[in-house]
């Protein structure tokens, strides 16, 4: 199986390298599931104080990274595509697009900095821009991570338990039903009596319903304006909230 490349251009490489190399994704590289190659992009510059960034044009606040460095290292490398700009206006990143980058042949991000990059990065050398949320940070490598584990995980033999990248939460949808595990009763609480009973089809159908009403709980916006099924509305019913 050929590894998930995934290139990364950062100003800061040594944020990301601890991270990269443990747990899951630290493993999948070990296994070469995972081809992932992170390249500062101080090393394409072409002065000796090898500047990546410059005041804005008509003012303001703020540095903003250089289109050189970005095209140079971008020429040199050849990374695979397609390569995002990771940005506060760009295209939500959600599961789904976790999975549609899962099941590509690699994909490579661009990490902002400072007030941003030169527009001219956007326009003409990523095909696309990511956002992990409606909140701003100083720069994109947390949301690198961020998407690498989450496409990480999604590619066959990553994890251990390949049910899992489809029973967790948003794999049908809705948020995932509670968990538990030993010992079954803690001060004053135990755990839920159907997950003990041995009903593998019962329990089945009481993670369903917990998963639908965490969702309608936690994330109604995953559930929008639209009306139960009678199938979602007889899950609830065999399985009412405890008081």
């Amino acid at each position: 199986m050929t590894a998930l490349r995934i290139d990364v251009f950062t100003i800061f490489p040594e944020y990301l390298e601890g991270p990269l190399l443990v747990s899951l994704v630290g493993r999948a590289r070990e296994q070469g599931l995972l081809d992932i190659r992170v390249h500062d992009i101080r090393d394409y510059t072409s002065d000796r104080h090898r500047t990546v960034d410059d005041a804005p044009f008509g003012g303001g606040a703020g540095m903003v990274l250089m289109c050189e460095p970005l095209f140079s290292a971008v020429d040199a490398t050849l990374p695979p595509r397609p390569l995002f700009l990771l940005s506060a206006g760009g295209r939500s990143f959600d599961q789904s697009v976790a999975r549609e980058l899962a099941q590509g042949q690699g994909f490579s991000l661009i990490c902002g900095r400072y007030e941003g990059v030169d527009q001219r990065v956007a326009d003409h050398v990523c095909d696309g821009e990511l956002s992990v949320g409606d909140f701003v940070m100083a720069g994109g490598e947390a949301a690198a991570l961020v998407i690498i584990e989450a496409v990480g995980r999604l590619v066959p033999g990553v994890m251990a338990n390949e049910a899992s990248g489809v029973e967790e939460s948003f794999g049908n949808g809705l948020v995932e039903y509670p968990h538990y595990t030993r010992p079954k009763d803690f001060r004053a609480w135990s755990v839920p009596e159907v997950l003990r009973s041995g009903d593998h089809a019962l329990i089945a159908r009481w993670r369903s319903a917990e998963a639908l009403r965490r969702t309608i709980n936690l994330r109604p916006d995953l559930i929008g304006d639209r009306d139960l099924t009678s199938d979602e509305q007889e899950l609830l019913a065999e399985f009412p909230e405890s008081p």
